[in-house]
C-alpha cells in the first residue's frame, strides 16, 4: 500500500459506526450493517440511537445507558461491553468520543463492533491477567507467610539480630505487595479511563531530585539528575508525575546498565504547544526498534528482568492523561532513552479535574 492511501471501511473486519456532532450516522461499514442486521443505505442519516438498537440484559438501551453526547465531560474512550440485539445475539461494542478540545463538546462518536466469536480471545486475556497477577502476588506473600510462621513457632531460638533480619524481609515484601496492588489499581483506572488528576504547578527539577534521592535511599543506584531550575512549571498531578519519573528510572536501572541520567529542557510540540521534554538515559543494550511499542503494553518484561511488567504501561497511561507523549529512543549514552514530553498548560487543559 502506498503512503497516504486509506483503507476502505468495508475492507475492515470489525464493524464501524461513525456519528457526527448531532448524532447523525455518517459512516456505517458492511460489517457493522451485517452485525446489526440492518440495511446500510437505509441507516445512513438516521440518529445513532436508532441505528445502534442494542440493549443490556436489563433491557436498557445502549444510547440511554452510555449517553455519548453528554455525561462525564472528560470521557474520550468507551470501555468494551457486551450488548444484545433484539433477537438475542451478542455484540461487543467499544468506541471513542472525539472532542473539539479537552472537556469540550463531542464532535464525533466512532464505534467498533465485534461478534461473540471474539469472546474467547477476551476471556483468554482475562485468564492471562488473573494468572499473571496471582503469580506476582504469590512470591512476596510466600515470603511474608514463611518468615512470620517461623518467628511465631521458633521465636526463642533466634537472636535479636536474626529476628530483625526476618522482620526487615517481611517489611520489604509487604512494600512490594503494596506497590504491586497500587500498580494494578492504576492499570485498571487507565483501562477504564477513570484516572483522576489533582492538578497544581509542578517543578520538574525539584520532582526529579526528590525521586532520584528516594530511589537511592530505597537501595537503587545513584541517578545523575541534570535538570535546570529555570524550567517552566507544569500544570499536573505531582504524585502521578512522580510515579512517571520513578517508573522510568527504575525501569532503566532494572533493564539497563551503568549510569542512569535524568535531564530536561524546554521543547514546543509540532503544533507550537509549549512544553517540557524529560529524558531518562541509561548505558545498557538499548531497546530494539521492533520492541519499542511492545514495552508499553501490560505485563511486558524482558527475559533478563523481574518486576510486574506494568511500569512503562502506567508511564504511558499517566503521561497521556496529562496530554503528553512518551516514546523509546536510542540514548547517546549507548543504551535506551525514555523521552517524555509534557505540555505547559492550564489545569483545565488536562483530563483530570483541577
Amino acid at each position: 500500500m502506498s503512503g497516504g492511501e486509506t483503507v476502505p471501511m468495508d475492507d475492515i473486519a470489525d464493524g464501524l459506526v461513525v456519528a457526527d456532532a448531532t448524532g447523525t450516522v455518517t459512516h456505517l461499514n458492511l460489517a457493522a450493517a451485517r452485525m446489526l442486521g440492518v440495511d446500510r443505505d437505509a441507516e445512513l442519516g438516521r440518529h445513532l440511537s436508532e441505528v445502534l438498537a442494542l440493549d443490556d440484559l436489563g433491557g436498557v438501551g445502549w444510547y440511554d445507558c452510555i449517553r455519548p453526547y453528554d455525561g462525564l465531560e472528560t470521557r474520550t474512550r468507551l470501555v468494551e461491553h457486551t450488548w444484545y440485539r433484539r433477537d438475542g445475539r451478542e455484540l461487543l461494542v467499544t468506541g471513542r468520543l472525539v472532542r473539539e478540545r479537552p472537556r469540550g463538546a463531542v464532535l464525533r462518536v466512532a464505534l467498533s463492533l465485534r461478534t461473540v466469536r471474539e469472546r474467547e480471545q477476551l476471556d483468554r486475556r482475562h485468564s492471562d491477567l488473573v494468572t499473571t497477577v496471582a503469580h506476582e502476588l504469590r512470591s512476596p506473600l510466600t515470603g511474608v507467610k514463611g518468615f512470620t510462621a517461623t518467628l511465631l513457632a521458633k521465636w526463642d531460638r533466634f537472636t535479636d539480630q536474626q529476628r530483625r533480619l526476618m522482620l526487615e524481609t517481611v517489611d520489604a515484601d509487604a512494600d512490594r505487595l503494596a506497590r504491586l496492588i497500587t500498580e494494578l489499581l492504576d492499570t485498571a483506572r487507565i483501562d477504564a479511563n477513570r484516572l483522576v488528576l489533582r492538578t497544581a504547578p509542578v517543578d520538574i527539577a525539584v520532582l526529579a531530585d526528590r525521586v532520584a534521592e528516594s530511589i537511592r535511599v530505597a537501595g537503587g543506584r545513584t541517578t545523575v539528575v541534570d535538570v535546570p531550575a529555570e524550567l517552566p512549571e507544569i500544570w499536573g498531578d505531582g504524585d502521578k508525575l512522580s510515579q512517571v519519573v520513578t517508573n522510568a528510572i527504575e525501569n532503566a536501572q532494572r533493564y539497563g546498565r551503568g549510569q542512569v541520567r535524568v535531564s530536561a529542557e524546554v521543547e514546543a510540540a509540532a503544533d507550537g504547544t509549549p512544553g517540557v521534554r524529560v529524558l531518562i538515559d541509561d548505558e545498557g543494550d538499548g531497546v530494539p526498534g521492533h520492541l519499542r511499542e511492545q514495552v508499553f503494553t501490560r505485563f511486558w518484561s524482558s527475559s533478563h528482568g523481574d518486576g510486574s511488567g506494568l511500569g512503562l504501561y502506567i508511564v504511558r497511561g499517566l503521561v497521556e492523561a496529562h496530554q503528553g507523549e512518551v516514546m523509546i529512543e536510542d540514548s547517546p549514552l549507548g543504551g535506551a532513552r525514555v523521552r517524555i514530553w509534557l505540555p505547559v498548560g492550564e489545569p483545565d487543559s488536562l483530563t483530570g479535574p483541577p
